[in-house]
């Protein structure tokens, strides 16, 4: 892995860590960190190219 797709999801999964708590039941937070990897690796080609990379 790259180091600019470690530095990404390592702070994509820091903030949906701290957000965990406050989303609800399990499988609210389960639906939500679904969401948050989809959406994540979504952008993270654009970014990348934003980037140079």
């Amino acid at each position: 892995m790259d180091l600019v797709s470690l530095v990404y999801y390592a702070i994509i999964c820091g903030l949906l860590c701290w957000a965990g708590p406050r989303i609800g039941g399990p499988v609210l937070r389960v639906l939500a960190g679904v969401l948050v990897g989809v959406l994540a690796a979504a952008v993270l080609p654009a970014l990348k190219a934003g980037l140079g990379f």
